[in-house]
């Protein structure tokens, strides 16, 4: 898979408009997190870019998780992050892995939850070019901190999370790999 990801020569507030592009166009506008409307509009979604490496980003994700502990206005966060290295599927994961670690040890297993999104994901078991991978793809590497109790209030029982995994899936395949791929490009290059 061809990699156009070149963060060192993009500013921060591009990749905050390309990020609520995707947002509104891929996220909302096919529905794959249900809940996602509710939080952009009032915007109560907050967007941090973190440049570095692994330690500048757990330090920027530490800092994010005191602000939303301070600041209940903000529903839910996403981390952009810009360092080139993250470009990579699996060193991605290994930053994911080491943050799902520090949000445990820093006491906030049950309180927040991270979710990941990247330009090249792959869910375990698929193939690189498998649609559904489009719904966990974002125009740029993400962290996505959301409160525990927000998941909890809007999924009343356990086939609330299966109906929405099922739509996705069935979603992404209807539209297909082209689409996705054109809206993720448009929404890099748009000004």
């Amino acid at each position: 898979m061809p990699n156009k990801y070149q963060p060192s020569s993009l500013s921060h507030s591009h990749y905050i408009n390309a990020t609520l592009n995707w947002v509104d166009d891929i996220v909302i506008a096919h529905n794959f997190c249900p809940f996602a409307k509710y939080v952009r509009s009032p915007n109560q979604i907050r967007l941090e870019v973190l440049a570095g490496d692994t330690g500048d980003i757990l330090e920027g994700l530490f800092n994010e998780l005191h602000h939303l502990d301070n600041d209940d206005k903000t529903a839910t966060t996403l981390l952009i992050l810009t360092h080139e290295a993250l470009a990579d599927f699996d060193e991605y994961l290994d930053v994911l892995a080491i943050a799902e670690r520090m949000l445990h040890d820093w006491g906030y297993s049950g309180t927040y939850q991270l979710a990941s999104f990247h330009p090249n994901y792959v869910f375990d078991g698929n193939t690189e070019n498998d649609s559904e991978n489009y719904t966990n793809r974002s125009p740029y590497p993400l962290l996505h901190l959301i409160r525990e109790s927000d998941i909890s209030r809007y999924m009343k029982n356990e086939d609330d999370a299966e109906k929405i995994f099922s739509h996705n899936i069935a979603k992404a395949k209807s539209l297909g790999c082209p689409y996705f791929e054109a809206q993720l490009e448009k929404m890099k290059t748009r000004k």
